[in-house]
């Protein structure tokens, strides 16, 4: 367990941990520790250890802007009720983990089901859509899992898009995964009607 101090003399020091020694932590130390970490992102996977990202590189960081900018514009030249959600937002799945994707929605009806105490800091559902975006620095195997994870507690279109190789995963509960080499557009299908994304602005 990450254990953390109240004292008011104890100064804060930085922790360097390997990738080979894993944290565990509860659901209330992680929402402590990402309420002081603004600069981090912090996940939780269903088991309790605690996954550090650090901030992107700056074409990493162009990419997911483009992302969620052409989803958020979608949004709103549709009118479609739900709600866009950027890489800094976390969400409480139903198998205990709390993850956050470069660029999600959440549709209308699902968000209103949801009771007052369940929109929490990271608020217990899944989104409906979710997008992963290989960066430099990002482990391919685990990326793969972690879509398959969006797709197991309640996410109905995921995509994977490796800027590095020029391909998509598509992912959708039931079925297999599609892979794509070189697309140059995606669609929203039945999830985001109308939603189409330019892969050129993410290719870049």
């Amino acid at each position: 367990m990450v254990q953390t101090s109240t004292h008011p003399k104890l100064a804060a020091l930085a922790l360097q941990v390997p990738q080979e020694v894993s944290l565990q932590v509860t659901p209330a130390q992680f929402v402590a520790l990402a309420a002081v970490n603004r600069e981090l992102r912090l996940e939780r996977t269903s088991t309790g250890e605690l996954i550090v990202n650090p901030p992107t590189g700056w074409e990493s960081g162009a990419r997911n802007s483009s992302l969620t900018g052409e989803l958020y514009l979608w949004w709103r030249r549709a009118g479609e009720p739900g709600k866009v959600f950027d890489s800094s937002t976390g969400f409480t799945l139903s198998n205990g983990a709390i993850r956050s994707s470069d660029a999600s929605w959440v549709s209308q009806a699902r968000w209103e089901a949801l009771a007052p105490e369940q929109k929490q800091t990271f608020a217990n559902i899944c989104p409906d859509f979710v997008v992963e975006l290989r960066s430099p620095s990002d482990r391919l195997p685990l990326l793969p899992a972690k879509l398959q994870e969006y797709i197991d507690n309640g996410a109905q279109l995921g995509w994977l898009i490796d800027p590095l190789q020029r391909r998509v995963e598509i992912y959708h509960p039931g079925a297999a995964v599609v892979m794509l080499a070189e697309p140059t557009a995606l669609s929203g299908e039945t999830v985001l009607p109308g939603f189409e994304l330019d892969l050129r602005r993410v290719w870049g």
